[in-house]
């Protein structure tokens, strides 16, 4: 049992104020926290970086935390970037970085660079997780204080992979930018499909089913699909008792699998759509009275800015 929830702000103009996305995403988080206490992430979309990508790193040693962050910037230059800021919150590393070649370059030198694993690279996007609560995540991470349009959240209660950082939700789509995914359930047909994926060439940072999604879909916008297509095709190549969220550069989405066992609530007015796996989280962003719906099963939607 996981909780999701994601929220996007449609009207934005570009230059204007943004809304305090990581903020609403824990108001969000906090009330599932009896969904899940293994751990807590989100993906905030619509930063405007110092630097052409923002990238996130997490090393498995406190101690070479500084060490891990000098390779890492030493990495981005030997392959003719330029590091705009750099910072590190106990083993949590952020990069902006410019950088003018493909991002699956520069994503394949970093993991190749010793102590670093890579949780994301996007050109407006980010991804933070940790273990503990939510709460405990914003108090460490202060997320509260990050602005965006639109984003994605999760608590954790482990059932399949362990429990760590790496395991935690959200799940970037190595090597993509700016694609990443919180799902409720479990893929049956995880092993197979991991399996012809590797075969294609594309690499898996985890063991967990979620990461495949978020794969499956980034690899769909790479052939020329829109993000409403990608959804609907996952209801038919994805197997299993699911319901995920994905939050790309400038959409949200959702889908349901068949089954419609994971719970999925929404809210919509003409400014924003708020989605939840319970009610409660979306009464954390509406103060006022509004209709809530509850998508069915098989069902898809999206938004885009």
């Amino acid at each position: 049992m996981c909780g999701v929830s994601g929220i996007l702000h449609k009207n934005q103009t570009i230059g204007g104020s943004l809304p305090a996305i990581g903020d609403q995403l824990i108001r969000m988080l906090e009330p599932m926290t009896h969904r899940g206490r293994d751990s807590s992430g989100v993906t905030i979309v619509g930063e405007q970086p110092e630097g052409d990508f923002i990238v996130r790193i997490w090393t498995d040693s406190p101690r070479e935390a500084e060490d891990v962050l000098a390779r890492a910037e030493d990495t981005v230059r030997r392959v003719g970037g330029v590091v705009c800021s750099s910072r590190h919150t106990g083993q949590f590393l952020r990069l902006a970085v410019n950088y003018e070649g493909e991002p699956s370059e520069l994503a394949a030198d970093l993991l190749d660079t010793p102590g670093v694993a890579l949780h994301s690279i996007g050109r407006t996007s980010e991804v933070i997780k940790d273990v503990g609560t939510p709460v405990a995540m914003d108090q460490r991470h202060d997320i509260g204080a990050i602005c965006g349009t639109h984003g994605i959240g999760h608590v954790r209660m482990a059932t399949e992979s362990r429990v760590d950082v790496n395991h935690a939700h959200p799940f970037w789509a190595y090597p993509f930018p700016d694609v990443s995914v919180v799902h409720n359930g479990q893929l049956t047909n995880y092993h197979k499909l991991r399996r012809m994926y590797e075969d294609q060439g594309h690499h898996f940072q985890t063991g967990n089913d979620s990461e495949l999604i978020a794969v499956y879909l980034a690899d769909k916008l790479a052939q020329g699909e829109g993000l409403d297509d990608a959804l609907r095709a996952s209801l038919d190549d994805l197997d299993g008792t699911f319901t995920y969220l994905v939050a790309t550069r400038d959409g949200l989405g959702y889908a349901k699998d068949q089954w419609s066992a994971k719970p999925l609530v929404t809210m919509e007015t003409d400014d924003v759509i708020a989605i939840a796996s319970e009610e409660i989280a979306l009464r954390g962003v509406f103060d006022q009275e509004i209709d809530r719906a509850e998508p069915q099963k098989s069902e898809v939607m999206t938004w885009l800015l």
